[in-house]
């Protein structure tokens, strides 16, 4: 009895310290498994974390730096940045609000055209505009050449364009189509029911745009402004060129030209603070316009374009194509002239160094964003409360983030990690390898644009119901089956988008790409910025032309997926 009761008793032990090493083995499974992850969110936070901690440091030294930064050129940095994204919001909402009240509530010959064209200031970088707009408006320029010839005037006619109302102009024509694409949605969408009573009411179109049209357009507005201002917050390339002081320009002068580590982070750091602010409201708009959309569901039928008098027509045509030939025409034109008449020569294995420097770091960039992003997405798709669940979602906001978050800012925090780094572990090199060869450049690229990838791939996989998971895993299909035969061919289109929008974000890239690239290997981007700082606009002209034809890519993919 006594063995038996020895042997039942060591059995519960045996069964014990087998569940007990199942259960430490599980547990060490999902660390291990979440490990990546983990690692991965350290090197999309990184950056801004280190502008953080080296902003918020208090000693006799930065507190001394931040007294005379309040009393010589922080002023200037508020106050002009303030001017600058108070003209943009209001030129951008103007702008594209009018535009898509015309073209999403009237019918009018060549709205189909409109409808499309509009988006074309997209694909020019607001750098490039800036460069043309003064070489057309410069006193030797066509425009003012023109004018005293006409009226005989002496002097300069026009005001310089090298201003902070020329950069107002600028961002605006450049930046409209987002407001007007997320409008035109959000007008397209109105709900017939809706419009229907109110005409039975007596109310007339005037009275219906207003209390109707207009209200549940706001917050598609709202949400468009927060990103034109975002894209202004982060230019570098408009407000260097133009010499007027924003924080951007602010932050590459203290961190390169007067050498202060501290300055820039706390610089980086109030920049960082604007942009939340921003993203806080983007965030708000867009969550009041779904909740607009879920309001209109009423009546699925669309409302029918109100017929334009042919008196009208001219008006509708002016306000629709004087956007498009200010911000994309004009300075298509500009640049394009030099090379017409044959004055400019162009350095043939120069630009071809600059355009595959270019283009294989985009590629790079782009499948990397895309391996990353689709990981994420796939894994948030099975998300549960594990650990592993809980470290993707983190990512997946922290990444999600990164697009909002300024080039220049980028660069101040990654050098900082590569500083400390280098400080902590001389052996390893850390300064070698990620300013002399190209990883710190791909590294800065992945923290602003993996969030341009998932948010295709998360857009993606809302159209895949579940229920085709589930069949295949019943079927005896394993995950990876599931995607291969499921997940991938209904992807296909998200991943184009996705590939396509890094590829172009990555080729425009400025801020970035000029502090941090290699010794000897220049892009399209940098040197354009470079020769027109030179004054060499005609020679710009090369690589900016090349950017504009990038840049069509994504417009003509975003007209094609409106259609």
């Amino acid at each position: 009895i006594w063995n038996l009761e020895f042997g039942i008793w060591n059995l519960e032990f045996g069964i014990w310290n087998l569940v007990w090493v199942q259960s430490e083995r599980s547990r060490y499974m999902k660390f291990f498994r979440a490990l990546p992850y983990a690692i991965l969110l350290l090197a999309l936070v990184a950056p801004v974390l280190a502008v953080v901690g080296m902003g918020l440091q208090w000693d006799v030294q930065s507190n001394q730096i931040v007294r005379e930064m309040a009393a010589t050129v922080l002023p200037d940095y508020v106050s002009t940045t303030f001017m600058l994204c108070l003209g943009v919001g209001l030129g951008v909402a103007l702008l594209g609000l009018i535009t898509a009240l015309t073209v999403a509530v009237w019918e009018f010959p060549g709205r189909h055209f409109f409808e499309w064209a509009l988006l074309l200031p997209l694909a020019m970088p607001a750098y490039v505009v800036a460069y043309a707009y003064t070489d057309f408006f410069q006193y030797s320029g066509p425009a003012q050449n023109a004018l005293r010839h006409a009226f005989n005037l002496q002097g300069r006619v026009l005001p310089e364009v090298r201003s902070v109302s020329g950069a107002i102009v600028v961002f605006t024509l450049c930046l409209y189509p987002y407001v007007y694409l997320l409008v035109r949605t959000a007008v397209s969408e109105r709900s017939s029911a809706l419009m229907d009573a109110a005409r039975l009411l007596g109310a007339g179109r005037m009275r219906q745009l207003r209390a109707i049209v207009l209200p549940m357009a706001r917050p598609a507005m709202a949400a468009g402004i927060a990103l034109a201002l975002m894209e202004t917050l982060a230019d570098f390339g408009v407000s260097s060129y133009f010499g007027i002081q924003t924080f951007s320009a602010g932050i590459y002068k203290a961190w390169l030209a007067m050498d202060n580590r501290i300055a820039a982070a706390q610089l980086s750091l109030l920049l960082l603070s604007l942009v939340a602010v921003v993203l806080h409201i983007e965030r708000r708009a867009q969550a009041r316009l779904r909740f607009a959309n879920a309001r209109g569901g009423a009546s699925v039928a669309k409302p029918q374009r109100w017929v334009l008098a042919r008196r009208h027509w001219v008006w509708a045509w002016l306000t629709c194509a004087l956007p498009i030939a200010l911000g994309f025409v004009l300075p298509v034109v500009t640049m394009a002239w030099p090379l017409v008449g044959s004055t400019v020569v162009i350095d043939g294995p120069r630009f071809a160094s600059w355009a595959f420097n270019s283009l294989w770091l985009s590629v790079l960039t782009s499948g990397l964003a895309l391996l990353i992003a689709l990981v994420l997405a796939a894994t948030l798709r099975h998300a549960g409360s594990s650990m592993l669940s809980r470290a993707v979602g983190l990512v997946a906001r922290v990444a999600g983030l990164g697009y909002a978050i300024p080039g220049v800012v980028v660069v101040v925090g990654l050098l900082l990690v590569v500083g400390w780094g280098q400080a902590y572990a001389p052996s390893f090199n850390v300064g070698y390898w990620v300013t002399v060869t190209s990883i710190g450049l791909v590294w800065a690229y992945l923290v602003r644009f993996v969030a341009v990838a998932l948010q295709a791939f998360e857009s993606g996989y809302a159209r895949i119901p579940l229920a085709f998971d589930e069949s295949a895993r019943m079927l005896g299909a394993g995950r990876w089956r599931v995607f291969r035969q499921i997940h991938a061919p209904l992807l296909r289109r998200s991943t184009v988008a996705a590939a396509l929008l890094v590829f172009v974000d990555v080729m425009k890239e400025l801020p970035v790409t000029l502090v941090l690239r290699p010794f000897d290997s220049d892009t399209l981007a940098v040197m354009t910025y470079q020769l027109a700082r030179d004054e060499r606009l005609a020679e710009a002209s090369v690589p900016a032309l090349a950017l504009v034809l990038v840049g069509l890519l994504p417009v003509i993919l975003l007209s094609r997926a409106q259609r």
